[in-house]
């Protein structure tokens, strides 16, 4: 199949992973900061095909992980009101609230719809004129321009019974937050889907303030070797730059339609990320303009949140200081099928790779 045979290719792989090894002559610690690399990662068994002294670790890339715990529980406050609807992906139903999660309260009765995109949600809305429909937005800037599109089609169309609860995201305050309070690193292993919307100047800051290599990654095997192979490069040559592995999809500029709506709906706010407290303006929030379609703004609840089971250190794995093994929990208590933390929910946490790729290794 076009576009991914030819990145699996064995003799490719075998020659990638041989000149990593010719040329890695220090050691070298390496965070990828997209929940799809690190799916991608441990499925094509990457950490085999690297010698001992370079270390891959996930940080906080999976969106579904890195959603707060008083998020779910304002999501599951709303699905307990009458006369509403909402609509979420898949992986967040799963997540744990403090008391409940979202899956839970529609066994119970509650009307939660699984969408796959906010348009989808808009539709449920138009629909259902008699009901509120309240859209789950999170994400990174990969999906905050598709609820910006969603937004402004509903401020376009006059649907007034449409709600976005936001907990969109955007990354370079988080990896600012993880090179101030994380583990030492050589380097990134930058999110190829968010370049595509933001072009690779926008991790700039990295080389530039910090002094790391910086290489925005494709997902199949042989882009990610070449990645750590031009990340082993930057250091060895001490020349960090924002370098593009996946040309085929990443430009410099980014998607410019894209990035303007994402600009005229959203604003930066301050929000809570797991396992990194609350970061300044790493948040998306409706402008005053779209004001009418903020949940949280809109339709005011008392939200009763506690504290996430104390065990769970999925707060460090975000930050890159542990590893799912390090977790007493982990495969035991908390497995994909009984998950006790978010790490363990989306396909793109650490602790479901670990579980699914790495447990029986």
């Amino acid at each position: 199949m076009k576009y991914i045979n030819e990145y699996r290719d064995k003799e490719l792989i075998t020659k990638l992973a041989n000149q990593i090894r010719t040329i890695a002559s220090g050691k070298y610690t390496f965070m990828e900061v997209c929940g799809g690399h690190t799916a991608a990662i441990h499925r094509f068994g990457i950490p085999s095909l690297l010698p001992d002294n370079i270390r891959l670790i996930s940080g906080p890339g999976c969106p579904v992980c890195v959603t707060g715990t008083d998020f779910i529980d304002r999501a599951i406050t709303y699905s307990a009101m009458d006369d509403f609807i909402i609509a979420t992906f898949g992986d967040l139903v799963r997540v744990p609230g403090t008391f409940s999660s979202l899956e839970k309260e529609r066994s119970s009765g509650s009307d939660i719809r699984i969408v796959f995109s906010g348009l989808e949600a808009l539709n449920i809305a138009r629909s259902n004129p008699d009901k509120k429909v309240i859209f789950l937005g999170i994400g990174f800037e990969t999906t905050a321009p598709g609820t910006a599109v969603t937004i402004m089609e509903a401020q376009r169309a006059g649907i007034d019974n449409f709600f976005v609860l936001s907990a969109h995201k955007i990354m370079p305050p988080a990896m600012e937050a993880i090179m101030k309070n994380g583990v030492l690193l050589d380097g990134f292993i930058c999110p190829g889907h968010v370049a595509a919307i933001t072009g690779s100047d926008y991790f700039r800051f990295i080389p530039e303030k910090h002094e790391l290599a910086c290489v925005i990654s494709g997902f199949e095997p042989s882009d990610i070797l070449q990645s750590v192979l031009m990340l082993v490069n930057q250091v060895n040559n001490s020349s960090p730059i924002p370098e593009i592995q996946y040309k085929r999809v990443v430009t410099r500029e980014g998607n410019l339609i894209a990035r303007e709506a994402m600009n005229e709906v959203f604003e930066p706010t301050n929000t809570l990320w797991r396992g990194l407290g609350m970061i300044r303006a790493s948040g998306l929030g409706l402008r005053d303009e779209f004001g009418n379609f903020d949940a949280e703004k809109k339709i005011a609840v008392r939200v009763i949140s506690g504290k996430e089971n104390p065990a769970c250190i999925c707060g460090d794995i975000l930050r890159g200081v542990r590893i799912p093994d390090d977790c007493s929990l982990f495969g035991s208590v908390c497995t994909p099928e009984n998950p006790v933390g978010a790490c363990m929910v989306s396909g793109e946490g650490a602790c479901n790779s670990f579980y699914r790729y790495r447990l029986n290794d």
